[in-house]
């Protein structure tokens, strides 16, 4: 009998033992479950409010970069619009002056080539007056058509008795006394001027009225 409740007592004592044993590790369980999640919390805390400040420190310095690139990309467009309009002014002069060398070569092509023509133009007349009979009329007729040349390219003779003295379109020969004439217009034409769509290619040699 003595025997029987010496070993009921010793299992009993061994199940509260391991009944000890199973309470403390699980309050140990517990309590490094309480410090982990107690370290997380506090880290989560921490890493979320340093990932606020972070952001907006981020986003403010992406503001202000784009804002300067923004800045940039204007005055690079302001740049190349000013260029644009340069080029496009430069182009348009050069332009303008090609077609105004071109239309000019077109007009005054000739300038030469009339200028020989209105010699054969002055033997005309001298020979007009030197002849008589049929021979004249056909050196009129002659005359007459290459007046009718010079017309339709342009060329045109001056007519200046009685006009103001102008230096780009006379040469002076002389002055002389001419009662009717006014000072300083021409009083008589010894060689005929001509001009080219405008432009004189031979000055009218005159003789200019003077004060008597």
């Amino acid at each position: 009998m003595a025997i029987r409740c010496f070993f009921s007592v010793r299992k009993n004592l061994n199940c509260v033992g391991r009944l000890q044993l199973l309470l403390s590790n699980d309050c140990s369980a517990v309590i490094g479950l309480y410090s982990t999640a107690a370290k997380q919390w506090g880290t989560g805390d921490d890493c979320h409010g340093d990932d606020t400040t972070d952001d907006s420190s981020h986003a403010g310095t992406n503001v202000r970069l784009l804002e300067m690139r923004a800045s940039k990309l204007e005055e690079q467009v302001r740049e190349l619009t000013e260029r644009y309009k340069r080029v496009m002014a430069d182009s348009d002069n050069v332009r303008r002056r090609t077609q105004k060398f071109v239309q000019d070569a077109k007009l005054f092509g000739i300038q030469s080539f009339c200028r020989d023509l209105v010699e054969v133009a002055d033997l005309l007349k001298q020979t007009t007056g030197n002849v008589q009979g049929e021979e004249d009329q056909r050196l009129a007729q002659i005359k007459d058509r290459l007046q009718g040349v010079f017309t339709k390219h342009g060329l045109m003779k001056m007519s200046p008795v009685g006009a103001k003295y102008d230096p780009y379109q006379h040469e002076i020969v002389c002055h002389t006394p001419a009662e009717g004439w006014e000072p300083g217009t021409v009083a008589v034409v010894k060689h005929d001027g001509y001009k080219l769509h405008g432009r004189t290619i031979r000055h009218a040699q005159a003789l200019i009225a003077a004060e008597g």
